[in-house]
């Protein structure tokens, strides 16, 4: 299965966990990541400083951080689709042991 190929052209910090994402097609996209931010390498993000260290990698168009986390620039773009999917999938990750 295929997906359009989108490119973030950039972001704002526009609160605690969100960003405002811009793209090359021209939208923009309000996303706040903190229901999703569970399981070994997202949970790290709940380090505010960590989470704001932000950039877009230049290779693959995307937010990336220090600790190596990222997301498809598509799964951003329609972030409305797959959030419900990806938050219960973090709670699933929440109650999993270490």
């Amino acid at each position: 299965m295929s997906h359009p190929i989108y490119r973030i052209v950039s972001f704002d910090i526009v609160g605690a966990y969100t960003l405002r994402i811009a793209f090359d097609d021209g939208t923009e996209r309000t996303v706040d990541f903190l229901p999703v931010l569970s399981g070994e390498l997202y949970a790290q993000l709940r380090d505010l400083t960590l989470f704001n260290a932000v950039k877009i990698d230049s290779e693959v168009h995307t937010v990336v951080w220090p600790n190596g986390a990222d997301f498809d620039p598509a799964t951003l773009h329609d972030w409305p689709e797959y959030v419900d999917a990806l938050t219960e999938r973090a709670k699933r990750w929440r109650l999993t042991p270490a």
